[in-house]
């Protein structure tokens, strides 16, 4: 057998591989794939835009809270400080006159008050509360022109010119009505605007600041104005309306003064049980011969570390007729320690004599 003889064995032909020709593009996915790409991609895409868009809400969100709560405080603080550092300083003034300058220490309280009003032109508003910043301007802005007014006339109103002091002293009540206006548009317009906004943004847990520059109503009257000066305002001007008094006599007199069922003796000391439902009553004559309307009656307590004054309104007393004036304290007095009770029934218009129109006791008061 010779070498070269085929093997009886069959053989296999490998089949070469075939190669991709040089240069091609591999085979694109099905359409059914970019399809779910895309949708995949663009979902992707529209998350981002949605998260992002809370992201911006959310930051102007809390923007706008901490902007109205910024404002809330700021008006909040300059209020505070008008009534704490301004207001009351300038009444406990007026009732209780210290050494000096009485207009110099009034315009002092004035530059106070500007200074004030300055500061809250400065306040960042955010829109929502343009309407609360120019009632509040307001408010601060009146507080400020009512001391100037008050500072200019109170050296007039002390005077000895019976006629201008009298004419001072009714622009200063004046001056007060302004005191007045600031509250009336601090708690009508600033006060409920600054809540209503708080509420709508939803901002809680803020604490808003009311405020009270007058001490009282009776402020607004001439006669308590000039009590506080120590001065007396003539017949017409107590009157407040300027016209001539009837014919014929014209006065009252104090008969007594009563603490409880205790009568008050003016020539002794008194010792009064004093309780939260004590009262005071001043018991007066009609002596004229014209019947009398709208009487004032004034008590004062001094001695203690606080003044304390009250005022009573009589409608009218008939001619010859007697009349009574019963008078609460806002606060207690000083518990023992001697104090002096002063009781005066304002004159009327035409009344020429006046001094059985006041009563002075000494006192000391124990608790109840």
């Amino acid at each position: 057998m010779s070498f070269f003889d085929e093997d009886d064995e069959p053989r296999t032909r490998v089949r070469p591989r075939r190669t991709a020709p040089s240069g091609g593009a591999p085979a694109s996915p099905d359409r059914q794939t970019v399809l779910i790409r895309q949708v995949v991609l663009f979902g992707g895409f529209l998350l981002v835009v949605v998260l992002l868009i809370f992201v911006v809400k959310g930051c102007r969100q809390s923007a706008k809270e901490s902007a109205l709560k910024d404002y809330n405080r700021d008006v909040a603080s300059i209020v505070r400080d008008s009534d704490t550092q301004v207001g009351k300083p300038f009444f406990d003034l007026l009732r209780n006159p210290s050494t000096g300058d009485l207009s110099t220490q009034i315009a002092g309280y004035k530059v106070q008050a500007d200074q004030q009003y300055q500061q809250a032109k400065k306040i960042s508003t955010p829109g929502d509360m343009t309407a609360a910043q120019r009632s509040f301007l307001i408010t601060m802005e009146m507080r400020r022109d009512g001391l100037q007014q008050v500072a200019d006339q109170v050296r007039t109103a002390l005077s000895s010119d019976a006629e201008q002091a009298d004419k001072a002293i009714q622009q200063i009540a004046g001056a007060m009505s302004m005191f007045l206006t600031s509250d009336v548009v601090y708690s009508e317009r600033v006060y409920p605007t600054i809540e209503a906004e708080l509420k709508d943004a939803d901002v809680g847990a803020q604490r808003l600041q009311r405020t009270q520059f007058l001490p009282g109503w009776q402020w607004l009257d001439p006669n308590t104005v000039a009590d506080a000066l120590g001065q007396q305002l003539s017949a017409d001007a107590a009157d407040g309306s300027g016209r001539a008094p009837a014919p014929g006599l014209h006065g009252t007199g104090i008969d007594s003064v009563q603490v409880g069922d205790q009568t008050l003796d003016p020539n002794a000391p008194n010792r009064i049980t004093y309780g939260a439902d004590t009262e005071f009553t001043v018991n007066f004559t009609n002596q004229g011969e014209n019947d009398e309307v709208d009487i004032d009656v004034v008590l004062k307590i001094d001695g203690g570390p606080k003044p304390i004054r009250v005022t009573k309104n009589v409608a009218s007393v008939a001619a010859g007729a007697t009349a009574s004036a019963t008078l609460s304290l806002d606060s207690p007095p000083a518990f023992d320690s001697p104090v002096t009770i002063s009781v005066e029934v304002k004159a009327v218009p035409g009344e020429k004599k006046k001094d059985n129109n006041k009563a002075e006791y000494d006192a000391l008061f124990s608790q109840q």
